[in-house]
């Protein structure tokens, strides 16, 4: 027992010892109210490093008397799915609940070790659970995603790391014996940034180099952490603050302090696929039409993240975020999808209007389907001025151009076309 990290010796056996995540686990959330009713579906966990994914699966499976299997990504192929799964469905017997197949770190997985477990998982001969720190809308195929909910885990809050603190302290059989008291908590809540496990380790680093009776404060911890660099890791606070700082100075347009923060990431060993997404969605995001050959290259640089791997990735990553850092900036478009999807959300499924309709039979031409429509390149210009719009949006305006080189040509043409539409 003493041989175990102390971020194991205190992973909790119940939902009662369970911290956090009271939104999906509390009373009457969703997973409480799965547990409660003996019906499992397969999802997939989503959230930070550290905070319960492993361990939610484990107390659901222990809760519910399902057989659990465990494959982690980073080490398991093809192969040890199958075998995972030929296992399950040879235990298989008449009215007995399926076993939980849990899979951590699901995004590593390839999209044939993913489609290796789409026939398991729809037979219903594993129910899956899987666990991520990244977004499955871009690591998961479509197929399986479509298979299992996604539920969003947060960092833990301060009042549940400090209660972490008090309780390992407290009920751990080796801290309770060396008589620690616990007078600050500041600085082991802050170096952990939300993460559990990381949370335990400095307190079992911190207890460690300690005497027995002896008090542990802020500057304690600041000792100690400050002798062991090994803790600054991808996996917490520095993960999410770190890629926040160089997406800020991106968007800002300082090259110099983008490169320090991805200079930060990729020598603290972050994934440089994860850098290389975010540079995507900020091409997209705040580049937008100012510069559309942005969305080109950090489509490149992405793509060759993938092919080349550190610490030749460090090349594209550095040209693709001086670029962006160095563009015009537009949030036009991203606003404008926001705007439009808003208006879908509050008027609902409008009908098509009768000359936008397709109308591929004669009953549909019987119907007045397409009459009316004016084919554009008929027209001088190529440009007719009909309108494509609802009749209830009639008057309504998503796209506002930015002031950029770019989408000032783009303002002319429209103004243009559609007289006084652009014009405020």
């Amino acid at each position: 027992m003493e041989n175990k990290p102390l971020a194991e010796r205190m992973r909790p056996r119940s939902l009662d010892d369970y911290i956090g995540q009271q939104h999906l686990v509390g009373p009457g959330k969703v997973l409480r109210k799965m547990i409660d009713s003996g019906v499992l579906s397969s999802f997939i966990l989503w959230g930070p490093p550290g905070v319960g994914k492993t361990t939610l699966a484990m107390i659901i499976a222990e809760q519910l008397k399902r057989p659990f299997h465990v494959l982690s990504a980073v080490n398991a192929g093809v192969k040890e799915v199958r075998e995972v799964i030929q296992k399950a469905e040879s235990g298989r017997f008449f009215n007995t609940p399926n076993p939980v197949l849990f899979i951590d770190e699901i995004h590593r997985f390839s999209k044939s070790q993913q489609d290796s477990l789409l026939a398991a998982v729809e037979k219903g001969i594993v129910t899956l659970i899987g666990a991520t720190t990244e977004n499955p809308s871009f690591e998961v195929i479509s197929p399986l995603l479509s298979r299992a909910q996604v539920y969003v885990l947060k960092s833990l809050e301060k009042a549940d790391l400090e209660r972490l603190v008090d309780m390992a302290v407290e009920r751990d059989y080796v801290l309770s014996r060396r008589g620690i008291v616990v007078k600050e908590r500041d600085a082991l809540v802050s170096y952990s940034g939300g993460d559990a496990r990381k949370l335990l380790n400095i307190l079992e680093l911190v207890v460690n180099g300690l005497k027995e009776g002896e008090v542990i404060d802020n500057e304690t911890v600041k000792r100690e952490v400050h002798e062991n660099p090994l803790l600054y890791d991808k996996d917490g606070e520095q993960h999410y603050d770190i890629i926040s700082a160089m997406i800020k100075s991106t968007r800002g347009g300082d090259p110099d302090a983008a490169l320090y923060w991805m200079a930060r990431m990729l020598s603290g060993g972050e994934d440089p696929k994860f850098i290389a997404r975010r540079l995507l969605i900020l091409a997209a995001e705040d580049i937008g039409l100012a510069n559309p050959n942005a969305l080109l290259i950090a489509n490149a640089c992405f793509d060759m993240v993938h092919k080349l791997g550190m610490p030749e990735a460090r090349i594209p990553l550095a040209e693709c975020v001086i670029y962006l850092a160095a563009s015009p900036k537009s949030n036009a478009a991203y606003l404008a999808i926001d705007e439009a999807m808003r208006h879908v959300k509050e008027t609902g499924n409008l009908p098509v209007p009768l000359h936008l309709r397709n109308a591929p039979t004669a009953l549909m031409k019987k119907l007045d389907y397409g009459i009316g429509y004016k084919y554009p390149h008929d027209f001088p210009g190529s440009f007719t001025g009909q309108e494509y719009r609802p009749p209830e949006l009639k008057g309504v305006t998503f796209y506002r151009p930015r002031q950029n080189a770019q989408e000032d040509k783009m303002l002319e043409r429209l103004r243009a076309w559609w007289k006084g539409r652009y014009d405020e």
